[in-house]
């Protein structure tokens, strides 16, 4: 059981849907994964509606502020100081999207626009530290950054979060793994002719291949997959109201 207490600064600890239909996103994924939910008051009869396994929570969705903005899902890597690591990444070329800024007593959030464009949020933690599980079915079990330019995102990454970021062999220059200390934390690849830079996330699942069926029969389209990787198979979706995300099965770290 991936059950977590804390995380690494510098490890992905949390992700959020944002919604043009919160409602019909909340079944979707009620019906993908099981998951109920904690409705949080968020101001203006709105709510932050945390998604839980066995009673812990594994990830959010809330309703798009502005109907300009495509629903997506947010990707949150934990770190010390929220308003440190958002003037370092804008040292090193990154744009502050979010200023830093407290989120009630949860923790501290900024949000950044890294140099070639793909967004990422900064979770500095005080009682909410992020996902209670992961790497198991239903709730996160890794990130992956489409980038135009590898080796300028790794760089770039590398000095933001200290992460080591090596090529896989024999993969032709398509993948780089990421590790933060001793634990794998992600990957990047080139992003495709016409494709949009983007750190993309994956849920795990028994079976990749039957929950890509089940989320079509859901409302979702399938991308891309479903695909062998070492140990497992992924699919690529996009969701009931068009947002991108991964299901992978296979080996799980604990």
């Amino acid at each position: 059981m991936g059950e977590r207490s804390s995380y690494t600064p510098g490890t992905f600890c949390w992700v959020d849907l944002v919604s043009a239909d919160q409602e019909a996103s909340k079944a979707f994924y009620t019906g993908l994964f099981g998951w109920d939910y904690q409705d949080l008051p968020i101001g203006d009869g709105a709510f932050y509606s945390v998604a839980q396994l066995e009673g812990k929570p594994v990830a959010a969705i809330v309703p798009l502020p502005d109907a300009s903005v495509p629903p997506h899902w947010n990707c949150y890597v934990s770190v010390e100081d929220a308003d440190a690591t958002a003037a370092r990444a804008q040292e090193l070329g990154a744009t502050v999207v979010l200023p830093a800024g407290d989120v009630g007593d949860s923790g501290r959030l900024a949000v950044i626009q890294d140099p070639h464009g793909a967004m990422l949020s900064l979770w500095e933690p005080r009682e909410h530290f992020g996902s209670r599980l992961v790497n198991v079915p239903g709730a996160l079990s890794w990130n992956d950054l489409l980038t135009p330019d590898v080796e300028a995102s790794a760089r770039f990454y590398r000095d933001l979060f200290g992460w080591q970021v090596d090529e896989i062999p024999g993969a032709g220059g398509q993948y780089w793994s990421i590790a933060n200390g001793e634990i794998k934390n992600g990957g990047l690849m080139p992003s495709p002719p016409g494709g949009h830079p983007a750190w993309n996330l994956y849920f795990a699942v028994e079976d990749a291949e039957a929950t890509a069926a089940r989320a079509v029969e859901l409302g979702a389209q399938t991308v891309m997959g479903p695909m062998d990787v070492p140990g497992g198979r992924f699919v690529v979706l996009r969701d009931s109201q068009n947002a991108a995300f991964s299901v992978v099965d296979g080996e799980l770290d604990p």
